[in-house]
């Protein structure tokens, strides 16, 4: 069974940072696109940002870009999600996953992965 586990979250104050973690077991994060999404009480879960397998291509939801950044480590198989600048809007529990068919790209959609994490908390408050 391939299994997710994101770290990192917590409670931050507006404009702080943290870093998320997607760490893997039993399978190479680097043989798939990796995506994190998120899910806020009483909204759908939406994309956040991903990673090719390749590493070469990213994307962004427009409502974080420059303040959040995806990268990910092979020799430690994990992919982090660095997020600066951070609003009480971004609170939310943030989900990885991993989608084994895409190639050279990493899409923003959830229907596209395949295997899930079980989330971490974001919580942006004073």
């Amino acid at each position: 069974q391939l299994q997710l586990v994101e770290s990192g979250g917590g409670l931050v104050q507006p404009g702080g940072s943290l870093r998320l973690s997607c760490a893997a077991s039993e399978f190479t994060l680097g043989y798939y696109a990796i995506g994190w999404f998120r899910q806020a009480p009483g909204k759908e879960r939406e994309g956040v940002s991903c990673i090719a397998r390749s590493g070469g291509s990213t994307n962004y939801a427009d409502s974080v870009k420059g303040r959040f950044t995806i990268s990910k480590d092979d020799a430690k198989n994990t992919v982090y999600l660095q997020m600066n600048s951070l609003k009480p809007e971004d609170t939310a529990v943030y989900y990885c996953a991993a989608d084994r068919n895409s190639v050279g790209y990493c899409p923003m959609t959830t229907y596209q992965y395949d295997y899930w994490g079980r989330g971490t908390q974001v919580t942006v408050s004073s």
